[in-house]
């Protein structure tokens, strides 16, 4: 374990802290929490339908490659500070050693309030999905808040068990997941597509930013980007790679691997599904199943799943649903759990560092900081249950309100973090000169530059178009509070990290600095102490 210089020059005693367990886990176990993270069957099925019936229409495909193509840009800087620093806090320990540590709290606390209300979040889709799966084959009708509690609990005694059983658990879910959509793809393409045939025209990158055509029976007018910004969202969660680099085997060679493994499988497979999806339904029914005028939105890809593949298959996508809705509320607690964890362990919480930045003796699981999170996501799931009233537009709480406005508000955030994290790559390589051997014009410069611009764009797309992201949703109290929650979660980290800075150094410098190198245990970085 290392120093950190204080501002007075002298040489505060580095803090012991506890480790995560190490050579947890290999290259596809990360791999597969990442991508359970983004849940191929949950975001397809949950936002080609927003996508093509109020974004990009048909060009949904098109908005997916572009999605696509902006990602792999942001995560080649995103890659080039994990071969060189290995956090458990991932964008509060690649900001911190970027921008300073006043920008690494905000940016820390921003990342952690978004992975928390995204498990709650995933918990309403769950619930939802679990509620109507239970009732169409036949099961008794229940409250969701039962589906609820019972994701809840089941989550929470995987997270405080050792990493290889979530792994494992979502390694299988996954797989199903990848497995039934590409059997519904191959089959459509094997059959040359639905009335308008394959449709290769609607893969033209210019459909992106095109809207669906205005419907005058349903009086609703397309935008293009609300499109973008839903395209965008199926992602979140891929750059949860770098949070579980303490528990990978070989993370400098693991985590950059899994990331851009993540980026780009996921947007080969998203472009293709929805392309096919498109297809096998055609361009005008597509658009009026995805605006519920013929029904459920959802079948836009339950009814091309019976048609092509069976109604056995439609059987399974369905269960798959819940399952991957589940596998993703998983990955984003354990995400939510490792980074409470690491600002518990550098003593940002006073008087409970030895409690959230504690591990378990034998699972080596950051099981105090799991248990927090399960507490928090139960508060945040029993309010919606008590609070929100359904309402006509809006009958489904678990889905309208718990899984739609938690989702707008964490990634907001995440997006946020995001752009901020592409500056701090720009000034970890070339303004403070760390690593000239890494240092490169692409790679630390142009790249983490467009990325930059290209996840404000979308931060920008989010606010623009906020109340027709939440929907029907737009009427609730926490849908008005959302601009309010993160300014004031970004205000709180300001001022604890000011404080620090003005009344505890030897605290501030800690900030985002607990690190491990290879082969070494975490220890607090011994780089220069930077002021904010």
């Amino acid at each position: 374990m290392s120093t950190v210089e204080s501002k007075s020059g002298q040489q505060p005693a580095a803090p012991e802290v506890q480790r995560l367990k190490s050579g947890a886990i290999g290259l596809f176990a990360v791999l597969f929490m990442a991508v359970a993270n983004a849940a191929p069957i949950t975001a397809m099925t949950g936002n080609v339908p927003i996508v093509v019936g109020y974004g990009n229409g048909t060009g949904v495909p098109a908005a997916y490659l572009f999605a696509t193509i902006v990602l792999s840009i942001f995560a080649v800087g995103y890659t080039a500070m994990a071969r060189h620093i290995t956090a458990t806090g991932a964008f509060y320990g690649f900001i911190s050693h970027g921008l300073g540590q006043l920008w690494g709290l905000v940016s820390g606390l921003l990342a952690t309030v978004a992975y928390i209300v995204f498990e709650a979040s995933l918990i309403g889709i769950f619930a939802s999905f679990a509620k109507t799966t239970v009732e169409t084959f036949g099961g008794p009708e229940l409250s969701w808040i039962v589906y609820a509690l019972i994701g809840i609990a089941a989550i929470a005694l995987l997270g405080y068990f050792d990493i290889e059983i979530s792994g494992r658990v979502l390694a299988v879910f996954l797989i199903t997941e990848i497995v039934i959509l590409g059997l519904l793809s191959l089959s459509v393409l094997i059959r040359g597509g639905g009335p308008d045939g394959l449709m290769a025209q609607v893969l033209n990158p210019a459909n992106a930013f095109t809207a669906v055509a205005d419907d005058p029976a349903a009086a609703i007018t397309g935008s293009a980007a609300i499109g973008l910004f839903f395209a965008f969202w199926s992602w979140v969660g891929f750059e949860t790679t770098a949070v579980y680099g303490e528990e990978s085997k070989d993370p400098k060679k693991i985590i950059p691997r899994a990331t851009m493994m993540a980026v780009i499988g996921l947007g080969v497979f998203y472009t293709i599904v929805s392309w096919l999806a498109i297809a096998g339904n055609g361009a005008e029914q597509s658009v009026a199943i995805s605006r519920g005028s013929t029904g459920n939105p959802f079948d836009l890809f339950f009814g091309i799943t019976d048609s092509y593949v069976g109604g056995w298959a439609l059987v399974i996508y369905k269960v798959l649903t819940v399952l991957g809705s589940f596998a993703c509320a998983l990955a984003f607690h354990n995400a939510a759990s490792r980074y409470i964890y690491a600002i518990g362990r550098e003593g940002l919480t006073p008087g409970l560092r030895r409690t959230l930045g504690a591990t378990h003796g034998t699972h080596k699981s950051p099981h105090i900081a799991s248990i927090t999170q399960s507490v928090i996501c139960l508060l945040i799931t029993l309010a919606f249950f008590a609070l929100q009233e359904p309402t006509e537009s809006a009958p489904d709480v678990a889905y309208f309100y718990l899984y739609g406005l938690m989702a707008i508000l964490g990634t907001a955030m995440i997006l946020i973090v995001q752009t901020v994290c592409s500056i701090a790559v720009i000034f970890y390589f070339h303004v403070k000169g760390n690593h000239p051997e890494t240092r490169h014009w692409w790679r630390t410069l142009v790249a983490p530059a467009i990325g930059a611009v290209g996840m404000g764009y979308v931060v920008y797309l989010l606010v623009d178009n906020l109340e027709f992201a939440a929907g029907a949703a737009a009427d609730s109290p926490v849908f008005h509070a959302i601009p309010y929650i993160i300014g004031g979660v970004a205000l709180f980290g300001i001022v604890i990290g000011l404080i620090l800075r003005s009344k505890d150094q030897e605290r501030y410098q800690r900030i985002g600095r607990v690190v491990m190198e290879e082969d070494a245990p975490p220890r607090t970085s011994a780089e220069e102490p930077e002021r904010a």
